[in-house]
């Protein structure tokens, strides 16, 4: 289904190209337009394997066949702006003068045609599962909740080709099961028979994990017929977790993350972090020293303050910031602890430790800046957890140490919630959902959110 959709879209593309340029060519205008051949298949070239990439990047042709139609058309407008800024910079690194007109035509004929095309493409896709979904026959081991509603998954892929054979069990205790149809359930014993006589393409084992270890002559048998077996692990409580098989070595080991794992997603937003952070800390240096020579005119103490911070996965490091308080602001906190607004983090309003220059510090989040340089020595990244102090994380509860997983960041969800004004508790469900729902455009969402409240100063205290 992968490949149905990227031919259809590179279909739509071509298709959408050439309207584009007929457009552009009977347009009687000042400049006149055209593409020698080569820039021509060039460009075309470029146009498809952008939509192809933005596609790919964010799980398009997965999506489309289990949305509904309105997240389609969501995702072909995502597509086709993400793509034709992928073509606009193209053109501008490779030096093509190419018409505005011309590349404004492309993008909407591009949107209507794939929106069209995916809107009414039901007929075409039942035509395609016919067509090249085999018939693919399946025996479930296990007879309970679980065996029962793996049978009914595979009863919605019917039009895949997915057949259901029937049931195998230990000992049989119902000569059927009914599920949207009749299926007949057959004694382990019989396996043998059942694999000489009938074909079977897989086995699926849905069991109890306590019975896993009594079938392991179940699954030689099947390994030494060739069968692809394969078995259902929902009975594991992971409610957050992500499973994949890995190897170490030879030993196969079934992995189970709480936290983002994709390596090669996780790189990108490293590269990410190094070249935004490089770049901001280079762009704001004049600024940066000046804030720290008022610092330095405007109260006594050191410009930077440091502090001991858990990031990924507990592991410690120093945190910097700008001095926004006394110099002896730690010894006055034990004095102000009935005056804490927080469960755990220690936060007052009109906290009387802060300087007059630090007030407007902490407004703007102009203190965090120091931590571009955490970003780039590898302890925080541009977006994620906010960092807490050692002590608090002596406190959280079991759910709240998932934090950890992920490296902290400049700015999460809570700050485009609210900042100071969104409670502990919120906070940490915040930090959770952000785990949960990662990716690199979650990322930008959040970067470009966080911009227009730390300029305004909204929700700091």
């Amino acid at each position: 289904m992968r490949l149905f959709h990227a031919l259809a879209d590179a279909g739509v593309v071509w298709l959408a190209f050439e309207a584009a340029y007929r457009t552009r060519a009977v347009l009687q205008l000042e400049r006149e337009f055209f593409f020698v051949t080569g820039v021509k298949l060039l460009l075309l070239l470029i146009a498809v394997l952008a939509f192809w990439g933005v596609a790919l990047w964010f799980g398009d042709y997965d999506e489309l066949e289990r949305g509904a139609r309105r997240d389609r058309l969501r995702r072909t407008a995502r597509q086709t702006i993400a793509a034709a800024a992928v073509i606009v910079l193209a053109q501008f690194a490779l030096r093509l003068d190419i018409s505005r007109l011309f590349l404004g035509a492309f993008a909407a004929y591009a949107l209507v045609g794939l929106a069209l095309f995916r809107w009414n493409a039901e007929p075409v896709l039942g035509w395609y599962r016919r067509k090249f979904g085999a018939e693919h026959f399946l025996w479930i081991v296990g007879t309970g909740d679980a065996a029962r509603r793996v049978g009914l998954l595979i009863e919605d892929a019917a039009a895949y080709g997915l057949r259901l054979s029937g049931f195998i069990d230990p000992a049989p205790r119902v000569a059927a099961i009914q599920l949207r149809n009749d299926y007949p359930v057959r004694a382990l014993s019989e396996l043998p028979e059942l694999l000489r006589r009938h074909v079977i393409d897989e086995i699926l084992f849905a069991v109890p994990s306590g019975e896993l270890v009594a079938l392991e002559e179940t699954f030689l048998i099947c390994d030494e017929e060739g069968v692809r077996t394969r078995v259902a692990v929902d009975f594991f409580p992971h409610v957050h977790s992500e499973m994949y098989l890995e190897r170490l070595g030879e030993a196969p080991m079934l992995t189970f993350s709480g936290a983002p794992h994709d390596e090669f997603r996780l790189l990108a937003k490293r590269l990410i972090d190094l070249i935004c952070a490089g770049v901001a800390a280079v762009a704001l240096a004049p600024f940066l020293a000046i804030v720290a020579i008022a610092i330095k005119l405007t109260s006594r103490g050191p410009v930077l303050f440091r502090q001991q911070r858990c990031g990924l996965n507990g592991r410690l490091f120093t945190l910097l910031k700008f001095r926004s308080m006394v110099q002896d602001a730690e010894a006055m906190k034990a004095s102000l602890a009935d005056r804490n607004e927080r469960s755990l983090v220690f936060k007052i309003k009109n906290d009387p430790r802060l300087t007059p220059l630090g007030k407007w510090l902490r407004k703007f989040s102009i203190d965090e800046l120091p931590q571009l340089w955490n970003v780039i020595r590898g302890d925080m990244s541009l977006v994620g957890p906010r960092p807490a102090v050692p002590e608090e994380v002596e406190q959280y509860e079991r759910w709240q140490r998932r934090r950890l997983r992920m490296r902290p960041g400049l700015t999460c969800l809570w700050v485009v919630e609210g900042r100071d004004s969104v409670d502990f508790e919120r906070w940490m469900e915040l930090d959770m959902r952000y785990i949960d729902n990662w990716s690199l455009a979650l990322d930008w969402k959040i970067i470009l959110r966080t911009i227009p409240q730390v300029v305004t100063g909204k929700g700091a205290h």
